[in-house]
């Protein structure tokens, strides 16, 4: 009697190498991705007044906030640009890189009870956020479109520039920052939990080392490198110069930042691979 061969669509076992990340079976549950994509997207303005507004009233406020306190009473300079548009873009840009970061640095302390009982690739949880921010990314980079037009209609011109075809490389770069540092600091709060709190403090203050709120250009020449060392500083400067036409680009520091990008995502993932083992017995 032959022994029949067994196609087997699903192995689970205890022990893999630390560079076995598996990706492959993240497309398998591409349905499971796109379910917790849209669950993110409505949990946002479920049972709120203004629903998806909100994804509009944030960028705007802080808008307005930062042209009246920095602009007005500060007087630091937004590099010619009206400041609504110089704000808004390093807010659009910020908001991104921050909001995955922190949302994913959580992913195993908010999720314990699902890890606990149901298997799937646990790195669809942080991909998740960063895709569910996307949405809400492009939705305030339409408000950007919608006052950049309002400006040009007015007689102010301030056309995209050259550079715009750079965005989408930007784009996949705050993600994969944004994913990479959550994903590390999420494999540390297992054990620490005071990294949660920690991580939204220091996104604050991060942005005062970025040209969120002030140009590269009001920095000393030989002190720009400093502030380049953070990856998002030629981010967003290269944002405001491809959808402004002024900012700051290097060859240099754009390849670094992608450097840094890839290697962030790299060391993440395996973190995270390595963490997910045994974080129920942990957390």
């Amino acid at each position: 009697m032959q022994k029949e061969e067994l196609d087997w669509n699903l192995v689970i076992d205890s022990k893999r190498g630390l560079f076995d990340l598996k990706l492959g079976k993240v497309w398998s549950y591409r349905d499971l991705l796109v379910l917790l994509v849209r669950r993110d997207f409505v949990a946002f303005y479920k049972q709120t007044i203004f629903g998806p507004l909100w994804f509009f009233i944030q960028p705007l406020f802080t808008t307005i906030t930062f042209t009246v306190i920095f602009g007005r009473l500060a007087g630091i300079s937004t590099d010619g640009l009206p400041p609504v548009l110089f704000y808004l873009v390093g807010i659009t840009c910020w908001n991104y890189f921050s909001e995955s970061l922190i949302k994913t640095s959580t992913v195993f302390r908010d999720n314990a009870g699902i890890f606990g009982k149901v298997y799937f690739p646990r790195v669809i949880m942080p991909l998740s956020i960063v895709f569910s921010n996307l949405i809400k990314f492009g939705v305030q980079l339409l408000l950007l479109v919608i006052i950049l037009l309002f400006y040009n209609l007015t007689g102010n011109h301030y056309w995209p520039s050259f550079y715009i075809i750079f965005f989408p490389m930007l784009v996949l770069i705050m993600a994969g920052l944004g994913l990479g540092f959550g994903m590390i600091v999420s494999a540390m709060t297992i054990k620490y939990r005071d990294l949660a709190f920690l991580i939204t403090f220091s996104i604050q203050l991060l942005m005062y080392a970025t040209p969120v709120i002030y140009p590269l250009s009001t920095i000393p020449a030989d002190k720009q490198w400093i502030i380049l060392l953070n990856p998002m500083s030629q981010v967003v400067e290269l944002a405001r110069l491809g959808l402004l036409g002024k900012g700051y680009f290097n060859w240099l520091s754009l390849g670094y930042t992608f450097s840094v990008t890839m290697l962030v995502l790299l060391l993440g993932t395996v973190i995270f691979n390595k963490a997910e083992k045994n974080f129920v017995d942990t957390i």
